[in-house]
């Protein structure tokens, strides 16, 4: 197989992961049988009443570009019209108050977190999550929305959430409130620790906690926002700097094995861990020297080594708490099925067309393999 029939087939590997990993959720959601068929496994009970809510919000923010963008594929643009029906159903019944699968938005402290992931999915995809949806499903998910409002997120990403929430709820022409996502921004600008690395709230963490959720969400909100509000235009260059620099570091982590390094908490998101390079690779805005299908050649040798690996799905296709295959021991006590989900923001270059670099240079040496090859790589550099 030559190069460029290589990097053909990695998309239409990455397509039939993606809807691998998504299909049971979406299509019982839309059936409204996701409570009655969905495993939930977990170490706190009290996680089942979150749960369903999770699979559905992480697997849309990674799966929303895709949603969004017409195929250049007849088969793969039919797939896409498909699952964006089948999707809008889905949040037809959970937001439905009569519906056996309306979802939890109003009790606990979890639902801060996903409907955050659901409004960032919503930024993701407007056309097929929102201007699509009838007026009562339009009501419906507003009223879910803001009902995360009663509660206080914590004082370190979780502020993201609820800035999130409420840059979606603009965005879709409701009422919203611009202190919270001031505060938001504001406050991590002070958490920003240099070379493109932001505290988890005053201190460092050696986790992917500025990949599952800091760096893409402050890129997304500030690209709504920064029109609003003349401190959040300043903000602006700064953010999508550090973004870039922080999409470097992590092209840099992936081993020529297609391996990670094993630090911090939330591993059972798996490949999700990598939501910030996706994102910037989404945006074409790799840094200088890191190339499009370099970028796709790493990723995909970490989805390969970590989706094939035996225990990842149950006999029914739903995965199954690990990294690399069913490590239950790896789930701390907030992780349940649906929590998993998240490993789907890898897949966000699936937004990008068929015919982008992305997807067409030929296969590529990431900078691991170069430097444990023997090959010329260039310095890196702080930012």
């Amino acid at each position: 197989m030559n190069n460029r029939a290589a990097a053909g087939n990695d998309r239409a590997y990455w397509l039939a992961t993606m809807l691998r990993i998504a299909d049971p959720m979406i299509k019982a959601l839309a059936s409204r049988k996701l409570r009655a068929t969905m495993p939930v496994e977990n170490k706190k009970e009290e996680q089942l009443q979150y749960s369903h809510l999770e699979a559905l919000a992480r697997t849309l923010v990674g799966m929303a570009p895709w949603l969004e963008n017409p195929a250049q594929d007849a088969e793969e643009e039919k797939l896409r019209v498909h699952y964006g029906e089948l999707v809008r159903a889905g949040l037809d019944a959970a937001t439905d108050p009569e519906s056996p699968d309306f979802l939890n938005f109003s009790h606990g402290q979890q639902p801060i977190v996903d409907t955050a992931f659901l409004a960032n999915a919503i930024l993701r995809a407007p056309n097929t999550l929102w201007h699509r949806l009838d007026s009562r499903v339009k009501g419906n998910l507003v009223k879910a929305m803001k009902a995360t409002r009663t509660r206080k997120p914590a004082f370190n990403n979780w502020l993201l959430f609820a800035a999130m929430t409420e840059t979606a709820l603009g965005v879709m022409g409701e009422d919203w409130d611009k202190m919270r996502v001031d505060f938001a921004l504001k406050q991590h600008e002070q958490w920003y620790l240099g070379d493109g690395m932001y505290g988890d709230g005053v201190h460092y963490h050696a986790d992917y906690y500025n990949s599952f959720v800091i760096q893409p969400m402050l890129v997304d909100i500030i690209e709504h926002v920064h029109g609003h509000d003349v401190d959040w235009a300043g903000m602006r260059e700064n953010i999508l700097i550090r973004a870039q620099r922080y999409a470097a570091l992590q092209e840099r982590s992936i081993s020529p094995e297609g391996t990670f390094p094993v630090t911090g908490r939330s591993l059972a998101y798996r490949f999700g861990a990598f939501q910030s390079l996706a994102h910037i690779a989404l945006r074409r805005e790799l840094p200088e020297g890191v190339a499009p299908a370099q970028v796709r050649s790493a990723l995909s040798a970490v989805i390969r080594r970590l989706i094939e690996a035996p225990g990842t799905f149950d006999e029914a296709g739903w995965l199954k708490i690990g990294l690399c295959g069913h490590q239950p021991e790896l789930g701390e006590t907030y992780i349940s099925t649906g929590s998993l989900y998240l490993c789907n923001a890898v897949f966000l270059p699936l937004g990008l067309p068929a015919d982008d670099e992305f997807w067409q240079g030929a296969e590529t040496p990431w900078t691991s393999q170069k430097v444990w090859s023997g090959q010329t790589v260039a310095i890196d550099k702080a930012l």
